[in-house]
């Protein structure tokens, strides 16, 4: 089979000529042919909170098939369900919720945004389910499920022993919601903390004889930095500094709320009430609570702001898989899953595929 696309993202650069694909994987790009749009590797998020009024801390089967649906359709091809901040029995509901079989986009595994977090930098979590760094706890978490990514305040006392435990596991640590000084930071960098979870939101601030945490992952070349970039949570001019010092690196997240396709109006996220106005997303004291993003939207939006198309998809897609070690998603060329989403000149999506199986067609 055969897109009928006339170029395609292949490792970054645009390659003119349609895309060939048999039994669900890359068989050839570049191929001869006349068609229409750009064929992209299919779009990775790392945080997905929840999606189409539906809050995966308390989603069932047909939930997670109604975000799932909703995913396709902006282009988003496989995810991690995040569950905030609770008590245990809560996320190990969570975590036994999560489905085994197919949902439409892949389900790389969960991520466990807290309870490890440092009750400075909560956002809209709720306090409630803060736990200090207990080994015993994470690993009766991470027997309930796959998880691929957790994220923690790496400066809180005993965080190491849990970063230790994790990157002996092969799970991905982020460091967030965390009041972390650059030299901490520094300290959990080296110990095996590879990315951040939404660079600069519910982290400690950033001056010039006080860089943090944002700064120093800014200054290292092996951290990846997770950006929101919906021009609400970070500024325009602060993703530019962002993606100045870490392009290659640079992984967009949406954080979508149950707002996220809904448009304005209320909604639950890990059982405290959120209202969506406008773009924005808010919890009950007005803090910022996950966002109303779609992947499209990011890709849309720091395209917008001057960085080329080809990085900022890059950025939806291959960087973020690099974060979760996933070499098989994210890239377009011969001997990849076919997971694939076509865009339009326009930026709007045409196609999505799984696998080569068509899941959005318009």
């Amino acid at each position: 089979m055969r897109l009928g696309v006339e170029a395609a993202l292949v490792d970054g650069a645009l390659l003119p000529g349609d895309v060939e694909i048999d039994d669900g994987v890359i068989q050839a790009v570049g191929v001869a042919g006349h068609g229409s749009g750009i064929a992209a590797p299919g779009f990775v998020d790392l945080q997905v909170n929840g999606f189409a009024g539906v809050d995966l801390m308390a989603a069932d089967r047909d939930g997670y098939v109604r975000v799932g649906e909703a995913l396709l359709e902006a282009g988003t091809t496989a995810f991690q369900p995040t569950f905030v901040t609770a008590p245990e029995q809560a996320h190990l509901a969570a975590l036994r919720a999560i489905p085994a079989d197919a949902i439409g986009p892949r389900i790389i595994g969960a991520h466990l945004e807290g309870p490890f977090l440092s009750p400075k930098r909560l956002g809209v979590h709720d306090e409630g389910g803060l736990a200090t760094p207990d080994l015993a706890l994470l690993r009766r978490l991470l027997d309930a499920a796959h998880v691929s990514q957790v994220t923690l305040a790496p400066e809180l006392p005993g965080a190491f022993e849990l970063i230790d435990e994790l990157v002996a596991r092969g799970i991905v640590v982020s460091a967030g919601h965390t009041d972390a000084t650059a030299a901490e930071a520094h300290l959990a960098f080296d110990r095996g903390v590879s990315t951040v979870t939404h660079l600069f939101n519910a982290m400690r601030h950033s001056t010039p004889r006080d860089p943090s945490i944002a700064l120093a992952a800014l200054a290292r070349q092996d951290v990846i930095v997770q950006v929101i970039v919906d021009l609400h949570h970070v500024a325009s001019d602060t993703v530019l500094v962002a993606w100045q010092a870490a392009t290659d690196r640079f992984a967009l997240v949406t954080d979508a709320a149950p707002a996220a396709g809904m448009g304005d109006g209320e909604f639950v996220l890990g059982g405290r009430r959120i209202h969506a106005s406008d773009g924005v997303v808010r919890g009950p004291e007005g803090q910022l609570a996950g966002s109303a993003l779609t992947m499209i939207d990011a890709v849309r939006n720091l395209h917008g702001l001057g960085v080329g198309l080809q990085d900022a998809l890059r950025a939806a897609a291959e960087v973020p898989a690099r974060v979760v070690r996933r070499p098989d998603l994210g890239r377009l060329i011969p001997g990849a899953r076919a997971d694939v989403v076509v865009l339009d000149d326009r930026l709007d999506v045409r196609r999505v595929l799984v696998d080569g199986g068509e899941r959005v067609a318009r």
